[in-house]
């Protein structure tokens, strides 16, 4: 019987060479026909027209470091694309070849024994690219953050600890006086906003140091940095702005739950999907993230059931939207993780509500629904009437006879 993959090329992708394998139905490992080509634009394009010349209709390669995303680009739309994880192509020690590989791949991919990665179309990869770089700027600047406090430190300044952001504005204020060069500590604390909770006299104490002329410098060039990683980061929030505008109802309705910000909205979008049609159940979302128990079983028993590093970016910010939706007061996220806390601790806790939000989340991506809270001051009712019916089942074991009925509140 004929495969559904037809004719399969296998290539192991790497920086400056491809080693490629082409692969008709029904024939041995020995007549396969082997390739290496080149990794320019004009290659690869040699390569693609060799691939419809020889019949080829589907295309499997490793997901080696980024070489493979050209490659990708140029073959997409004209071939049946996969990408393998390379883990799931291993070859046994010793025994591992560039030709090999290929050939390998070609084989799991024919036998169903690939792990394949989701890539999706070129539009939502260009949001994955806007929205992972902004992360990544966020980043550097909480560690250009820790750099200037490291710098205050040397200097003997204690201003971080009497401000809650070091470079919010009254901090800036300060840090900008202190790299120009002001040395008077009673200027320096005036230049705080009258809302700071530190009086005057604490921020003179904590400013009265002494910063080197090295120490101006970095401290200038780093505030330098820091804003020119604001100005990058704001023309990423524009761009995005456009390019996600038809989907603004997906992110108010994303926006709509707990925890969940327009920033966040953007990031989950530009990771699953405006629609979530990639995943057929949440079930599969989760695991993809991995978000979800994992399972490591040997001969009946389970020795593991921590998860499994799935998207990196998503488990970031569905981490981050688990922790502001445990605070979100009365809501029903809150109230899960009060109710899990007592019984496997706080960071399993918030693991777990990250998990209800992914559930959540692929709902109103798939289905196009709206948010409905069911916490404790949307369901008052409902709340009521789960517990009367648990009493009344307790009741019922005791041979007792029970009706629950919820009185319907009355129309002014």
């Amino acid at each position: 019987m004929a495969s559904r993959y037809g004719i399969v090329a296998g290539i192991d992708v790497h920086k400056k060479w491809l080693y490629v394998v082409i692969a008709p139905e029904d024939t041995p490992d020995t007549e396969f026909r082997r390739l290496r080509v080149g990794s320019t634009t004009r290659e690869l394009q040699e390569l693609a027209d060799q691939f419809k010349v020889a019949g080829v209709k589907t295309v499997v390669m490793e997901s080696t470091a980024k070489y493979w995303r050209p490659v990708w680009a140029i073959l997409e739309g004209s071939f049946e694309l996969f990408l393998a994880q390379a883990r799931s192509n291993a070859a046994p020690h010793g025994r591992k070849t560039d030709y090999g590989d290929a050939t390998r791949l070609v084989k799991r991919l024919r036998a169903d024994d690939l792990r394949l990665s989701y890539v999706p179309g070129e539009e939502q990869r260009d949001w994955r690219l806007l929205t992972r770089t902004r992360a990544e700027y966020q980043q550097d600047i909480t560690q250009l953050r820790n750099r200037l406090e490291s710098l205050l430190e040397e200097g003997r300044i204690k201003l971080s600890g009497f401000l809650s952001d070091l470079l919010g504005s009254s901090g800036r204020r300060i840090l900008r006086s202190l790299a120009d060069g002001q040395t008077d500590a009673q200027q320096l604390a005036s230049l705080a906003d009258p809302k700071v909770r530190a009086s005057q006299a604490q921020l003179a104490d904590a400013l009265n140091g002494a910063l080197t002329a090295a120490h101006r410098m970095l401290l200038r060039q780093t505030l330098d940095k820091v804003e020119s990683l604001e100005r990058q980061m704001a023309e990423i929030d524009a761009e995005l702005a456009v390019r996600l505008q038809p989907h603004l109802d997906v992110i108010r309705r994303l926006c709509a739950v707990p925890g969940v910000s327009v920033l966040a909205a953007r990031q989950i979008i530009a990771e699953l999907g405006p629609d979530a049609a990639k995943f057929a159940t949440s079930a599969n979302a989760a695991s993809w993230i991995g978000v979800c128990p994992g399972r490591q079983q040997s001969a009946g028993v389970s020795y593991s059931d921590a998860c499994a590093k799935g998207n990196r970016p998503m488990r970031r910010v569905l981490n981050q939207c688990a922790w502001a939706a445990v605070r979100t007061k009365n809501s029903y996220a809150q109230e899960l993780f009060r109710r899990l806390v007592p019984r496997i601790g706080v960071n399993k806790a918030v693991w777990a509500v990250a998990h209800y939000l992914v559930r959540i989340i692929w709902i109103i991506l798939h289905n196009g629904v709206e948010y409905q809270e069911r916490g404790s001051l949307a369901n008052q009712t409902d709340k009521l009437k789960r517990r009367l019916e648990a009493t009344a089942r307790a009741l019922r074991r005791h041979g007792f006879s029970v009706q629950v009925v919820i009185p319907q509140p009355e129309v002014a």
